[in-house]
């Protein structure tokens, strides 16, 4: 679990919170209405925007902001070294019944593209047309949630301009135009909101994961090229610790 995601939204809705109880009003900033413009609006422009697919799909994109992936890669490089050890030991076919113990799909594929002698260029196209594949779904991802954060404060204008069209059909009752202001106001709140703290720092932490992912997925490509051509276990892992900032790796590395 990401603690940065949840510790973002959380303090700062904390502090929104705190500074509107403090006001003495709090009850003011619950309209229900504007909230269905606002959050209603937002999302049916976008299924407008993108297919029904993409819309439903962006939910299980969205678990990689809360995810966390610190150590995913350091988990790689081991298993490569041991598949290193093994393949050097036993030859490339001796890791067939070492598959069933590798959970990442993608590196799993590759090692058995190589376990059957596949050319190692023949496995580089693949896995890169994959990787490809894998940049478009997160683009889109992205995309959505770039939509809503420009769609929300602009669905917020539109129930302020709902909101100041009632109460100046009731400008003969002078007495009601401040509740009517604040009420057409309240749907700006909740659009701009929703826009920037939620929907456009989604869309940045999911482009950060993406690039996290897509230097994952390269060192699987790179470490699967490498079991084919039999490199020796220890180059296999200096090559494979160049794609982890230097702060991450072992502390061996750092000294050495």
């Amino acid at each position: 679990m990401d603690l940065a995601t949840i510790l973002g939204i959380a303090s700062g809705l904390g502090l929104i919170g705190y500074t509107i109880i403090s006001g003495g009003s709090p009850d003011i900033f619950i309209h229900i209405p504007s909230m269905m413009i606002v959050f209603g609006g937002a999302w049916a422009a976008t299924l407008v925007n993108f297919t029904m697919s993409e819309v439903i799909g962006v939910m299980g994109v969205v678990r990689n902001a809360f995810r966390s992936t610190a150590l995913e890669e350091l988990k790689l490089i081991k298993q490569f070294i041991e598949l290193a050890k093994v393949t050097r030991k036993d030859g490339i076919l001796a890791i067939d019944r070492e598959l069933k113990k590798i959970d990442d799909q993608f590196m799993r594929t590759g090692l058995e593209m190589a376990v059957d002698g596949t050319e190692p260029e023949t496995i580089q196209a693949v896995m890169e047309t994959e990787l490809s594949y894998i940049k478009e779904r997160h683009k889109r991802g992205q995309m959505i949630f770039q939509s809503l954060g420009s769609y929300a404060p602009a669905f917020g204008m539109i129930g302020t301009l709902i909101g100041l069209i009632a109460m100046l059909r009731n400008l003969d009752n002078p007495s009601s135009i401040g509740d009517g202001m604040a009420v057409a106001l309240i749907t700006t709140f909740y659009g701009s909101l929703l826009a920037n703290l939620v929907f456009l720092p989604i869309a940045g932490k999911l482009k950060n994961r993406s690039a996290q992912e897509i230097g994952t997925k390269e060192l699987i490509i790179e470490g699967v090229l490498s079991i084919q051509l039999g490199e020796h276990p220890r180059n296999i892992r200096r090559k494979l610790l160049n794609f982890i900032p230097p702060k991450m790796r072992p502390n061996d590395e750092k000294e050495g």
